[in-house]
C-alpha cells in the first residue's frame, strides 16, 4: 500500500467516524466524489506525477476542517493537513502548495494557480451534472438541521444567486458542465 492510499485510509476513517450524523453533504461520499472528479478533471487537463499527487492530497483533505467547524473549515483542513503530511512524507513546499489549492475552494472562489483551479471546479463539478438536485437536497437538509437556511424558499433564492454567480475555470469543466448548470440555474428560478 502506498503512503497516499495509508493516509486516504486514515482520513476517510477519520469522516466516517467523527463528522456529525447529519451531515448529509459534507461527508465522506463528498469527498471521493471530489477526488474522482479532481482525477477526472485533471486526466483531461494533462496534469499527472506528482502534481496529481498533491491535487488528489488536498482533494482528500479539502473539507477535513468540518471534523471541528463549519466556519473557516477551509483553513482548519489546512491545519489537519499540516498535522498529518509529514508524516508521510509529504514536504514543506509540497504541503503549502497543498493548502494553497485547498484554499481555492473558499467561496467565492479565488483559486491561485491550476491545481486550484481543478479543485476548485471539482468540489462544485455537481452543479453540472444530472445528479444536482439530488445533491443539492442533501445540502438543504444539512443546512437546515443546522439553522442555516429555514425552508426550500429560503433555499431556492440562495441556489439561484450562488449559481448564477459561479463560474468553472478549468476548460474541461467549462466544456462538460457549465451548459447543464445553466439548465439547473433556470429549473431553481421558476420555483421562485
Amino acid at each position: 500500500m502506498t503512503e497516499f492510499q495509508k493516509l486516504k485510509k486514515l482520513i476517510f476513517g477519520k469522516l466516517e467516524k467523527e463528522l456529525p450524523m447529519h451531515f448529509s453533504y459534507h461527508n465522506i461520499d463528498h469527498t471521493i466524489d471530489v477526488m474522482q472528479a479532481a482525477e477526472s478533471i485533471a486526466g483531461k487537463e494533462g496534469i499527472n506525477g506528482n502534481d496529481k499527487r498533491l491535487l488528489l492530497t488536498a482533494a482528500l483533505f479539502h473539507d477535513t476542517g468540518f471534523l471541528n467547524s463549519r466556519e473557516e473549515h477551509e483553513t482548519i483542513s489546512c491545519y489537519i493537513a499540516r498535522q498529518y503530511l509529514p508524516d508521510y512524507n509529504y514536504q514543506p513546499a509540497e504541503i503549502d502548495l497543498i493548502c494553497g489549492i485547498i484554499m481555492a475552494t473558499r467561496i467565492p472562489q479565488s483559486p491561485q494557480n491550476r491545481l486550484g483551479e481543478i479543485l476548485a471546479d471539482a468540489d462544485l463539478d455537481y452543479l453540472g451534472r444530472d445528479n444536482f438536485f439530488i445533491l443539492s437536497h442533501r445540502l438543504f437538509t444539512e443546512l437546515q438541521a443546522e439553522g442555516i437556511i429555514k425552508d426550500e424558499e429560503e433555499w431556492n433564492k440562495e441556489q439561484a444567486d450562488f449559481i448564477g454567480d459561479h463560474k468553472y475555470f478549468t476548460e474541461t469543466s467549462i466544456k462538460l458542465r457549465q451548459a447543464k448548470r445553466d439548465q439547473h440555474i433556470t429549473v431553481i428560478k421558476s420555483k421562485i
